[in-house]
């Protein structure tokens, strides 16, 4: 493998990451004692931080493509089956 499609395939796993992250950051504003801002909506986050999310994404992304260069090493994901070549 090119060290050009390893790396587009691990951001795709990159973007990817983010459906499994963002879902575990889900205390609400409303949740909270401190009084909602005008406008803010109720189910917003109490407290956004984007650095740990970005580092719970690679984290999972980072992972997920280790299983992935394992099984590509190993023959297990055979691109040519994958694709319907053979």
């Amino acid at each position: 493998m090119k060290w050009t499609s390893a790396l587009a395939i691990y951001l795709l796993f990159w973007a990817f990451s983010a459906f499994f992250v963002l879902p575990f950051h889900g205390r609400r504003a409303e949740d909270d004692a401190a009084p909602l801002v005008k406008g803010q909506d109720r189910g917003a986050p109490a407290i956004f931080r984007p650095g740990r999310i970005l580092l719970q994404m690679t984290a999972v992304a980072t992972v997920a493509f280790a299983l992935y260069y394992v099984a590509y090493v190993n023959g297990w994901a055979d691109p040519n089956v994958l694709s319907g070549r053979a």
